[in-house]
């Protein structure tokens, strides 16, 4: 009888097998359903930070070269007059800053 495996029917046996089963089975559904959500969350807030920065960064540089184009212009040459082309570049920053309030979009982080 060789090449045959006898079975044994020790109860003890079954139940460390189903015990490492059950164990397999729980490690693989956490990793699938907790790390794989929490990947796509990081990448989708990598990009959405990278975004905020280089939007800042521009809004930063648009507004210094309104500001510096007014400053150039005989309106900013006049000293009783060379507050209005701060007051233009921040009205400005303020229509930039309600344009990108109104196109802001809640999505998913699928």
């Amino acid at each position: 009888m060789t090449g045959f495996k006898i079975s044994s029917n020790d109860p003890q046996d079954s139940s460390a097998k189903s015990f490492s089963e059950i164990f397999e089975s729980l490690v693989s559904y956490t990793k699938r359903e907790t790390l794989k959500p929490i990947r796509g969350a990081g990448r989708w807030m990598a990009f959405g930070l990278m975004g905020a920065v280089c939007l800042g960064v521009a809004v930063v540089f648009g507004s210094l070269g309104v500001l510096r184009v007014l400053q150039t212009t005989s309106l900013g040459d006049s000293n009783s007059w060379s507050w209005l082309s701060y007051l233009v570049a921040m009205a400005v920053l303020l229509v930039v800053y309600f344009l990108a309030v109104r196109r802001i979009k809640k999505g998913s982080l699928n």
